[in-house]
Protein backbone atom coordinates (compact mmCIF):
# COMPACT_ATOMS: atom_id res chain seq x y z
CA UNK A 1 0.00 0.00 0.00
CA UNK A 2 1.17 3.51 -0.80
CA UNK A 3 1.25 5.93 2.09
CA UNK A 4 0.38 9.18 0.36
CA UNK A 5 -3.15 10.41 -0.22
CA UNK A 6 -3.65 11.81 -3.70
CA UNK A 7 -6.31 14.07 -5.14
CA UNK A 8 -8.33 12.72 -8.05
CA UNK A 9 -10.20 15.85 -9.19
CA UNK A 10 -11.88 14.00 -12.09
CA UNK A 11 -13.62 11.75 -9.53
CA UNK A 12 -13.92 14.50 -6.85
CA UNK A 13 -12.18 12.42 -4.25
CA UNK A 14 -8.96 11.94 -2.30
CA UNK A 15 -7.60 8.43 -2.70
CA UNK A 16 -5.32 6.09 -0.81
CA UNK A 17 -4.36 3.08 -2.97
CA UNK A 18 -4.37 -0.22 -1.06
CA UNK A 19 -3.65 -3.82 -1.99
CA UNK A 20 -7.38 -4.57 -1.88
CA UNK A 21 -8.49 -1.51 -3.87
CA UNK A 22 -8.75 2.21 -3.27
CA UNK A 23 -9.90 3.89 -0.07
CA UNK A 24 -11.35 7.33 -0.72
CA UNK A 25 -12.92 10.48 0.68
CA UNK A 26 -15.51 11.94 -1.70
CA UNK A 27 -15.78 15.74 -1.79
CA UNK A 28 -17.65 18.63 -3.35
CA UNK A 29 -15.91 21.94 -4.00
CA UNK A 30 -17.60 25.17 -2.90
CA UNK A 31 -15.55 28.09 -4.14
CA UNK A 32 -11.78 28.14 -4.34
CA UNK A 33 -10.86 27.16 -0.80
CA UNK A 34 -13.77 25.17 0.68
CA UNK A 35 -14.41 21.44 0.32
CA UNK A 36 -17.42 19.57 1.63
CA UNK A 37 -16.28 16.05 2.57
CA UNK A 38 -19.32 13.88 1.87
CA UNK A 39 -18.36 10.20 2.10
CA UNK A 40 -15.50 7.91 3.13
CA UNK A 41 -15.11 4.39 1.82
CA UNK A 42 -12.55 1.69 2.58
CA UNK A 43 -12.38 -1.68 0.78
CA UNK A 44 -14.30 -4.19 2.89
CA UNK A 45 -11.30 -6.52 3.10
CA UNK A 46 -9.40 -3.74 4.97
CA UNK A 47 -12.17 -2.72 7.33
CA UNK A 48 -11.02 -2.28 10.94
CA UNK A 49 -7.34 -1.97 10.06
CA UNK A 50 -6.97 1.79 10.49
CA UNK A 51 -7.02 2.55 6.76
CA UNK A 52 -9.93 4.98 7.13
CA UNK A 53 -8.09 6.97 9.80
CA UNK A 54 -4.90 7.01 7.74
CA UNK A 55 -6.89 8.21 4.73
CA UNK A 56 -8.67 10.98 6.63
CA UNK A 57 -5.48 12.12 8.38
CA UNK A 58 -3.67 12.27 5.03
CA UNK A 59 -6.56 14.15 3.45
CA UNK A 60 -6.73 16.70 6.26
CA UNK A 61 -2.95 17.18 6.31
CA UNK A 62 -3.01 17.82 2.57
CA UNK A 63 -5.86 20.31 2.87
CA UNK A 64 -4.05 22.13 5.68
CA UNK A 65 -0.98 22.55 3.44
CA UNK A 66 -3.25 23.89 0.69
CA UNK A 67 -4.83 26.30 3.21
CA UNK A 68 -8.33 25.00 2.55
CA UNK A 69 -11.29 24.75 4.90
CA UNK A 70 -13.72 21.86 5.10
CA UNK A 71 -17.30 21.03 5.95
CA UNK A 72 -17.34 17.47 7.34
CA UNK A 73 -20.66 16.04 6.12
CA UNK A 74 -19.26 12.50 6.33
CA UNK A 75 -19.87 10.99 9.78
CA UNK A 76 -16.50 9.21 9.74
CA UNK A 77 -14.60 12.45 9.02
CA UNK A 78 -16.61 14.36 11.64
CA UNK A 79 -15.93 11.67 14.26
CA UNK A 80 -12.21 11.64 13.37
CA UNK A 81 -12.02 15.41 13.93
CA UNK A 82 -13.82 15.07 17.27
CA UNK A 83 -11.16 12.57 18.36
CA UNK A 84 -8.28 14.61 16.92
CA UNK A 85 -8.96 18.20 17.91
CA UNK A 86 -5.78 19.41 16.20
CA UNK A 87 -7.82 19.35 12.97
CA UNK A 88 -10.74 21.48 14.22
CA UNK A 89 -9.16 24.62 12.77
CA UNK A 90 -9.83 23.22 9.29
CA UNK A 91 -13.60 23.20 9.83
CA UNK A 92 -15.22 26.21 8.17
CA UNK A 93 -17.25 28.56 10.32
CA UNK A 94 -20.55 28.58 8.49
CA UNK A 95 -22.53 30.34 11.18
Amino acid sequence: MQSEVRDNPAASRFELPCDAGIAFVQYRREGDDLLVLTHTEVPEALSGQGIGSKLVRGTLDRLRKEERKIVPRCEFVAAFIERHLEYRDLVADRG
